[in-house]
């Protein structure tokens, strides 16, 4: 009897088919899966958690853009269509959020006044105004009081929690809505003050202090009672209080019922601030509020006197101080790296551990010691050189000093990347040339510096843009100076950001808007430079 064998069979799979694999092999899909339902779980709460506060505040742009950005996440990570989105959505998001945002709210920012003295709005500064000319009268009622926020506890919107000394009512009173009824159920009442509130954080004394000083938002805080009465701070307590001003909101005037007087809404010798003035020009109050002014801030970079005087040297100084630090930094950081990138130098990596020390150590300590070794009295390098060189009490030597410590400051970067490109040249290039007959200068300087420009060409951009706004290097060793009596605003070593800082958060106060206005056009500056030595590096393209 004979037998027939069974026929073979392909052990392939027909095509189209799909080869089932052991659970072991698949199960990385499963963690995969659990991750990604983690991660949207995480997103979905978020964007849960933050709704009632969104709501709570009004921010309903924010509101909307938060439930469009968690949908559109859910939409394209629920499903196995729409792949290349998946790579492409968190980058795009990062770019938006840390990027885009930011420069379009800087700029929206500078065509504002918001800055000292203008934080508040306009119907917040209009009650100040009424409030600061109360006086107390008999019988007026008092109330224990404390201070809430529903928002920031630094920032506000504040309020003030109200219990009336004599009935023990409670009252939530804010200078836009005015005295309000709350619920005693709402909130909790001790030794005749409010502890606690919903929907409201109560500040500790110590930060209603904070907060009470001149030009901080609860100076001058007061509620409108009705009719000419204000409810105002008075230390820990409130009490009721008569004003003689009356804001009329049909005319959009405030009305001294005592003398008769009228003050209408003018615009301040400096075009960016408005004031209640008499028709004599007289001011009722120096109180101003937050408001848009279009360009004004642009327009005063580039017609103040003040400004636009001694701009053209400091701009120059900026380039200067810019190209010299990275050239200097460079030149240094690449004559080391070529030393200790040679195989018969011994102890290269002792050597290299060495030169990065500086840039191991925080570069606020090392500018604040390096001010002290600049001392003309008692500073280590007129020690050591055996002068009495004021090094920042003269423009010239002041310079410097900045350069010198930005040097020794900056070298260990450079030489960390010139190392590294040095390392990734191939060595089959050299010998070549070698072959060919070139000497090492020929090979350094025909082949190497070549291909390592073409690694570091964009680094020292970016270096140069980072100078170019280097403002914790003149601010901490010089602080922009030193100055002249005919001119304490312009130092002899300040950069642009240097110098258009203490314009902004000098002697006037906080000047947010201004700032605002001077980082985009640095901004702007620093890409056109930056954009200019970009193209200037194309050629390098080729050589690679």
């Amino acid at each position: 009897m004979t037998t027939t064998a069974p026929p073979k069979t392909d052990a392939r799979p027909p095509a189209g088919s799909r080869r089932s694999f052991p659970m072991e092999i698949t199960g990385g899909s499963t963690g995969v899966l659990i991750a990604k339902v983690i991660g949207l779980g995480l997103i979905l709460a978020l964007a849960i958690g933050l709704t009632p506060t969104l709501i709570a505040t009004s921010n309903w742009a924010f509101l909307a853009i938060l439930w469009v950005i968690t949908l559109v996440i859910l939409a394209i990570y629920l499903t196995g269509r729409a792949v290349p989105a998946k790579y492409l959505l968190p980058g795009t998001l990062f770019l938006v959020l840390f990027l885009i945002y930011p420069i379009l709210l800087t700029f929206q920012l500078s065509t504002t006044n918001y800055g000292d003295g203008t934080r508040t709005s306009r119907e917040a500064a209009i009650a100040r105004i009424v409030g600061s000319s109360a006086v107390q009268v008999e019988g007026g009622a008092t109330y224990g009081m404390v201070i809430g926020t529903s928002g920031s506890t630094t920032t506000g919107p504040f309020v003030m929690l109200l219990v009336n000394s004599t009935t023990g009512d409670a009252y939530v009173g804010s200078e836009e809505d005015g005295l309000q009824p709350l619920d005693e159920d709402a909130v909790t009442i001790e030794s005749g003050v409010v502890t606690e509130a919903d929907g409201y954080t109560i500040l500790t004394r110590q930060e209603q202090n904070s907060l009470s000083s001149s030009g901080q938002p609860l100076d001058g805080f007061s509620v409108p009672a009705g009719g000419d009465s204000v409810i105002k701070v008075q230390g820990f307590q409130a009490i009721e209080m008569r004003t003689p001003l009356v804001y009329d909101e049909e005319a959009d005037t405030i009305t001294n019922t005592d003398t008769g007087v009228v003050y209408t809404e003018q615009l301040g010798p400096s075009g960016d601030r408005s004031f209640f003035v008499d028709e004599d020009g007289n001011r009722l109050s120096n109180q101003s509020w937050g408001e848009n002014i279009g360009l004004q801030n642009y327009k005063r970079i580039f017609t103040d006197p003040a400004i636009t005087g001694p701009f053209a040297g400091i701009f120059a100084w900026t380039l200067v101080f810019a190209f010299v630090s990275v050239a200097s930094t460079f030149l240094l950081g690449l004559l080391l790296a070529v030393t200790l990138n040679d195989p018969r130098m011994r102890f290269q990596r002792g050597f290299r551990s060495i030169l990065i020390l500086p840039y191991a150590i925080p570069g606020f300590i090392s500018l604040m010691v390096w001010a002290g070794f600049w001392n003309r009295d008692y500073g280590l390098v007129n020690d050591l050189l055996g002068t009495g060189i004021d090094w920042l009490g003269n423009a010239t030597w002041a310079k410097v000093a900045v350069l010198a410590t930005n040097l020794w400051m900056g070298f260990p970067y450079m030489f960390l990347i010139s190392t590294g490109a040095l390392q990734s040249i191939p060595g089959d290039l050299k010998e070549a040339a070698s072959i060919d007959g070139a000497t090492g200068f020929t090979q350094f300087r025909k082949i190497v510096f070549p291909l390592l420009m073409v690694a570091t060409a964009p680094l020292l951009v970016s270096s140069f843009a980072f100078n170019f706004n280097n403002f914790n290097a003149i601010q901490l060793l010089t602080e922009g100076g030193p100055f002249t009596p005919d001119n304490p605003t312009a130092g002899g070593t300040d950069i642009l950001i240097s110098y258009t800082y203490r314009l902004a958060f000098g002697s006037a106060g906080q000047q947010i808007g201004f700032a605002s206005a001077v980082s985009v056009v640095l901004f702007v500056l620093t890409g056109v430079i930056a954009a200019i030595q970009f193209r200037g590096t194309r050629a390098l393209e080729e050589m690679n």
